[in-house]
């Protein structure tokens, strides 16, 4: 296992560089200039903004600036943000809890959903409950998250007036009021990105199961007098868990820069709407510490869920 991890972190580094050298020609070359406000100011003399522009090496070739960015971050510096007026690394944190609360109760409210349903549907194919289950699994992944949100809004904010629409991170208080004023803003968010996760993963569990439990061994171990429930829970289960781990595991990442929408529509402050502005605004350090971050975290899950297999499958060794 020790020899495997080495491996891969010393895959991980390259596809890092290459992947950091694509962003960074892209931002590079794309249209925009993070002071272009400043230079329509009459207000700010041409020399300030040429000083600017001098401080950060704007003027610079493109391979200065990377090499240059590429050093900064080895040395723990994620760069200056342009717009917000301080460093990126503490922009980001500022807003990674918010995004880690409803990003991750979302997950959990996805996994909750999906395994009891797609293992049970798949146990009864055809029933009732896995035809009542496959139709809301459609109905649930094919309705996007800002219709399923705007609609949340107007039964449950405009409507009802049970829940707030605009999500607020510096709410005053402490105790069970405070825990509960943020729980209830952090509803439906969650609601909208763990429906949306959870019809997916459910149809993705139940097509596992269903290749499984038709395999010889699954016969096998019912024709020794096992119980039902316990030959899909010790036998099937296990081995059907492999490729949704798989999903799992890389949709993650992409979950962190596809809530983008969903913390626009409730206003959250998280990581997504933190690019949007960032790059709105040519915010060239927080657009550039952000997508590298996704980046890493997509190579982090992809070595953790090679990691899980092993576990699911004992079959399976690293060499």
């Amino acid at each position: 296992m020790g020899h495997y991890l080495l491996r891969r972190l010393a895959i991980a580094v390259p596809s890092l560089l290459g992947i950091s050298v694509v962003l960074f020609t892209v931002l590079a070359l794309a249209p925009g200039d993070p002071f272009a406000e400043m230079a329509l100011n009459p207000n700010v003399p041409p020399e300030v903004q040429a000083n600017l522009r001098k401080q950060f090496g704007l003027d610079d070739p493109g391979w200065q600036r990377y090499f240059r960015w590429l050093a900064a971050m080895f040395r723990g510096d994620w760069g200056f943000s342009f717009i917000s007026r301080v460093d990126v690394d503490v922009l980001i944190m500022q807003r990674v809890p918010v995004t880690l609360a409803v990003i991750g109760a979302s997950q959990l409210l996805a996994l909750m959903i999906a395994l009891p349903v797609g293992i049970y549907s798949a146990a009864r194919p055809y029933s009732l409950f896995d035809r009542i289950a496959s139709t809301l699994a459609f109905v649930g992944f094919s309705l996007p998250t800002f219709f399923t949100g705007l609609l949340l809004i107007l039964l449950f904010s405009i409507k009802l007036d049970w829940l707030p629409f605009v999500y607020r991170a510096d709410i005053p208080g402490t105790g069970w009021p405070w825990l509960w004023a943020h729980v209830k803003q952090a509803l439906m968010p969650v609601l909208v990105l763990g429906l949306f996760q959870g019809a997916s993963w459910t149809r993705y569990v139940r097509s596992a199961v269903l290749d499984v439990i038709r395999l010889d061994y699954v016969t096998t171990a019912r024709s020794k007098g096992l119980r039902e429930w316990a030959v899909v829970m010790k036998h099937v289960v296990r081995n059907a868990m492999i490729p949704v781990v798989t999903l799992v595991m890389l949709t993650l990442p992409a979950v962190f820069g596809g809530a983008i929408v969903t913390e626009q529509i409730f206003r959250v402050p998280g990581i997504g709407s933190l690019l949007i502005d960032a790059i709105l605004r040519n915010d060239t350090p927080v657009v550039m510490a952000v997508a590298f971050v996704f980046s890493i975290l997509v190579i982090l899950f992809n070595l953790i869920a090679d990691l899980l297999y092993a576990w699911l499958d004992p079959r399976i060794s690293y060499r």
